[in-house]
């Protein structure tokens, strides 16, 4: 017996069985892996919202030109009715209220998706956000029937749905997921793959919608949206994969407040943070908060630029339901193949180039009054999440892997999708609009690198908390950017020069950028200082230097 275990090989055929189970797992792995399942999910999300979006614009105009010959004389004359600018005024203004109400309905939809995540699981969560939005469309379905004003206003408070269900709360859902399961280097990149595939799915969803809507009819695209959003919740009941809501990176630990103090006290993760320094001294770092401003402007000044584009095209080159479903397709494709394939290159490439030679972090001496917080150190897989942690945080992810490449990234991306944006102005030809089209997904990105940079500033234990956050801050930034150049819009296409609001985007995209200029990443070898007790100071006699300052 000896003899023959002697002569006999360790691994022989073990090793044949490793290797093909290995390349099956690999293959496997490709179509079945978190990741991709995360993806597709996203893409026929995405895809379902998409349907209707081109249609519903189109929708609102002939509807108030329904309304508004209700009142006036009949028309006489060739060419298109509708071609009036009390007509498009009207149009702006009514869809500027749906677009406050959603954005509205969607914020609070984030607290909503938040709450279902800690509860239930991200699974269920998305499930939920999911469901509800194919009784909106269905309700929208019917509002068309009815046309004119009772219609418009049915198609209005149909967004009201969007409470339970909607593009914020499913967001956010799926970006927590990929904060979860990517590693801190790969977050942009795949923050940006995710952006991707929602574009690709956005851009297929314009042009279905649109060709749909044209031979069958424009109620066809809001009943294909119902089955579609079907179709979704029993995709992610049956491939999303679970992650146990205790595992979610949140700080749950501390108090939470009640009532309305409480669905705003997410917001506090974006304010001043307390650093400590390699040298012991404590000082104040506000980079996440100038982020959050500057994201704040960024929003404002580019979340209305689709929309308004579209508009602009029918009024000024006749564009139909067909063209805008063309001309948004094509932005979106375009967006969608550079955030999958270049925008992750970029980043790689911009990191090596950022990145710096790793510095030593002195240790921490045994008698030392500063000892390491576990909320300071990333948290462990699931399968070893009961060990014991690390005895040492690890170093700053920011400054060895070259993330500041992100923020630089961010500001240079919205101020080119402002000046793009601008030269839309200049448009004399139909095709002018198709080239911007094409032109503003070159600049885009600065959604993903927001997030990275965002997850690379907070403390590990608080993602979840900091995206539901910058989610937050970015449908306000869309709320008020909706109401306001909804307004500007109106305004200007009141006197025929509809044109002017791209000044008016390009302008506030600068401010965005200014704002960004102060965002910083805390010093190399700082670290968050997290719950310090007030009768047990940092350092003796020292105080935090903003403290000092006042």
């Amino acid at each position: 017996m000896a003899a023959d275990d002697e002569t006999s090989p360790l691994l022989g055929e073990r090793e044949g069985e490793a290797t093909k189970t290995k390349s099956n797992s690999k293959s496997k792995s490709l179509f079945f892996s978190p990741s991709t399942l995360i993806l597709f999910a996203g893409f026929i999300i995405s895809l379902s919202f998409s349907y209707t979006q081109t249609p519903i614009i189109y929708t609102f105009r002939v509807m108030v030109c329904e309304e508004f010959y209700k009142h006036a004389p009949p028309y006489e004359g060739d060419g298109d009715r509708c071609a009036r600018n009390e007509v498009d005024a009207g149009a702006a203004v009514q869809f500027a209220i749906m677009g406050s109400a959603t954005v509205f309905c969607g914020i609070t939809n984030l607290f909503v998706a938040g709450w279902e995540m800690r509860k239930y699981g991200p699974k269920k969560a998305l499930a939920i956000q999911t469901f509800f939005p194919a009784i909106r469309v269905v309700i929208q379905a019917t509002s068309l029937v009815i046309g004119a004003r009772a219609g418009l206003i049915i198609m209005q408070l149909s967004q009201l749905t969007g409470v339970w269900g909607g593009p914020a709360g499913y967001i956010l859902i799926l970006n927590t997921i990929v904060a979860e399961i990517t590693e801190p280097s790969g977050r942009t990149a795949m923050f940006g793959r995710l952006q991707g595939v929602l574009m690709l799915g956005v851009a297929l969803g314009f042009v279905t919608g649109g060709v749909v809507a044209e031979k069958f009819g424009i109620k066809t695209p809001f009943e294909l949206a119902a089955v579609s959003f079907l179709v979704c919740t029993t995709y992610v009941l049956s491939f999303v994969p679970y992650i146990d809501p205790k595992n979610l990176s949140s700080d749950d630990k501390k108090p939470k407040s009640k009532g309305i103090f409480g669905f705003l006290s997410i917001l506090k993760v974006l304010g001043s943070q307390t650093m400590r320094l390699a040298s012991g001294r404590t000082v104040k770092h506000r980079g996440i908060s100038f982020l959050a401003l500057g994201i704040f402007a960024g929003v404002l000044a580019t979340g209305y630029a689709p929309t308004m584009i579209q508009m602009y095209s029918m009024t000024a080159f006749e564009f139909t339901s067909t063209s805008n479903s063309l001309l948004m397709s094509v932005n979106c494709l375009v967006r969608g193949l550079f955030l999958m394939f270049v925008f992750p290159r970029i980043i790689s490439f911009g990191r090596r180039v950022f990145k710096t030679e790793d510095v030593c972090e002195p240790d921490t001496p045994p008698d030392s009054p500063f000892p390491t917080e576990p909320l300071d150190i990333d948290p462990l897989p699931a399968a070893i999440g009961d060990q014991e942690e690390p005895p040492k945080p690890p170093k700053p992810v920011a400054v060895t892997q070259g993330a500041g490449f992100d923020l630089f990234f961010l500001r240079w991306s919205l101020l080119v999708d402002g000046a793009i944006t601008a030269s839309s102005a200049f448009a004399t030809q139909g095709w002018h609009m198709y080239l911007v089209g094409a032109l503003l997904p070159l600049a885009s990105g600065s959604a993903p690198a927001a997030k990275g940079v965002l997850t690379e500033m907070v403390p590990a234990n608080r993602k979840a908390d900091a995206l539901q956050a910058m989610t937050l801050v970015e449908h306000s930034a869309t709320l008020l950017t909706m109401g306001l150049f909804g307004f500007i819009y109106s305004s200007f296409a009141d006197i025929g020069k509809p044109y002017l609001t791209f000044y008016c985007n390009a302008a506030v995209a600068i401010v965005a950028v200014l704002i960004l200029l102060f965002s910083r990443f805390p010093p190399l070898g700082s670290e968050i200082v997290v719950d310090v007790p007030e009768s047990e100071p940092l350092v003796p006699n020292e105080a935090p230097e903003d403290a000092t300052s006042s």
